[in-house]
């Protein structure tokens, strides 16, 4: 493990898995927490090494939102509640824009900001004991940032009941929200999203790389720009060495051997 004592960071197989590492706290989103997660993505980014990367939590909770403790003893203070906001929002573009899979690992409780985390990632494997909730409203702050990466994962209706009620939702809940894509026992999660960040390492690097970018950039787009804007990088993607190793193994019928290029 390497890192800063509230996040872990261990590398297995081309898989960096980021452990929010402040249990007592129940891994809330402190400023602190915010800054090293942002910082380890950035060095994930420049990794070659690299290919997935997984999200978890040390203990018995994913996340549980920001620190409201931390917020309360900065009195509550502008200059400390914009810096705060602007580094989260700013850690959850980085993982949409990081050119690596990301894959949020859901034990116990995903609140507020941890529901905000979850969402920003590519995939979500949840145990069966994992619930979710935006709760802001039922403490008179409403989940204003959670709610922007929680709008674009599920469906209007069920944001807004997650958002106006503030209540918990069970993984089951979640999966058919959409929020998370599978639900495991307890003891196969962490075997279960390893097996699935595997899966997509041994894909090109590039490929993904390109993948990834364009699945987000298309998603605000009218239709006729994004069929634009795909058939572009489609007709780019071809030209790449990787894309042409991939048909030419298919048409041979053997694994094909990836160069990133």
């Amino acid at each position: 493990m390497t890192g800063e004592s509230i996040l872990l960071r261990q590398d297995q197989a081309g898989i960096a898995t980021l452990t929010l590492n402040r249990p007592k706290a129940l891994n809330s989103l402190s400023l602190g927490l915010i800054q090293a997660l942002r910082k380890e993505l950035v060095a994930v980014h420049n990794d070659p090494q690299v290919r997935v990367v997984i999200i978890a939590g040390a203990g018995n909770v994913f996340c549980a939102g920001h620190d409201l403790k931390e917020i309360k003893d900065a009195e509550y203070k502008n200059q400390y509640t914009t810096e705060l906001f602007t580094e989260c929002a700013l850690l959850m573009q980085e993982i949409v824009k990081l050119p690596k899979p990301v894959i949020a690992r859901v034990q116990g409780v995903a609140t507020a900001a941890g529901t905000q985390l979850v969402a920003s990632c590519d995939l979500a494997i949840a145990e069966v004991g994992a619930k979710f909730a935006t709760p802001g409203v039922n403490i008179g702050l409403f989940c204003s940032t959670p709610m922007v990466a929680l709008s674009r994962n599920v469906s209007p209706k069920h944001a807004m009941q997650m958002l106006l009620t503030g209540d918990l939702i069970d993984a089951q809940e979640a999966l058919n929200f959409g929020l998370v894509n599978e639900v495991v026992p307890i003891s196969e999660l962490e075997n279960r999203s390893l097996k699935l960040a595997e899966q997509i390492a041994s894909k090109s690097a590039l490929t993904l790389a390109i993948g990834k970018e364009a699945f987000y950039r298309q998603l605000e787009m009218p239709l006729s720009q994004a069929y634009s804007y795909t058939r572009g990088v489609m007709i780019k993607n071809l030209e790449s060495k990787d894309a042409q190793e991939g048909i030419n193994a298919f048409i041979d019928k053997r694994v094909p051997t990836w160069c990133g290029q």
